[in-house]
């Protein structure tokens, strides 16, 4: 089918829930037969991850996960600024929560993280050759800690336990993908 036959048409959108890092919309949109349709769908501005190489290790951080109501290990990343360039904004999340600086920054990867209800984009890097200076600059209802892992370990772990947030299992294929390995599954 053409884009004709499948894009429906907004007519409508509703703010019913402002919070701190997104907005839940309903929106009223026309499908490809005519028919009217209602839908919730969050707003949110874009995220960043990024996955810090260091020696044969990725600096992670340790974080609760109020959602899963479980700890989870995860790539450091978070909200990009209003106005902030996305790279700068990436390289910020990592000074706060890794108290890294990186020499190498590439870009590998920019996803929705659901694009049935967000609208907002993730974008992925890879952070090289990092310089650490042992000081987080945290918000205040941030509480984390930042842990070398080895690589071969998150690996063999992701998809599991404290490994198991969707958009890290993302950034990992991506840091793959960019590395040109395929990882030996046990």
């Amino acid at each position: 089918m053409e884009k004709e036959n499948l894009e429906w048409r907004t007519i409508n959108r509703k703010n019913i829930l402002h919070t701190r890092v997104m907005d839940v919309i309903e929106q009223t949109s026309i499908s490809p037969d005519g028919t009217e349709y209602t839908y919730i769908v969050e707003d949110s501005v874009d995220w960043a991850i990024v996955i810090p190489v260091y020696e044969d290790n990725f600096l992670m951080v340790k974080q609760w996960r109020h959602g899963e109501r479980e700890l989870s290990l995860e790539f450091p990343g978070g909200d990009i600024d209003e106005g902030e360039n996305v790279e700068e904004g990436a390289k910020r999340e990592l000074l706060e929560e890794a108290g890294v600086i990186a020499k190498k920054f590439t870009h590998l990867m920019t996803i929705n993280p659901n694009p049935a209800l967000n609208n907002n984009h993730v974008h992925i890097y890879c952070a090289e050759d990092l310089t650490l200076t042992g000081t987080q600059s945290l918000d205040k209802d941030e509480f984390l800690n930042c842990e070398k892992v080895p690589i071969k370990e998150v690996y063999e772990k992701m998809g599991t336990g404290m490994h198991n947030h969707a958009l890290m299992a993302a950034a990992l294929f991506a840091y793959i993908r960019y590395k040109n390995e395929i990882p030996a599954v046990k």
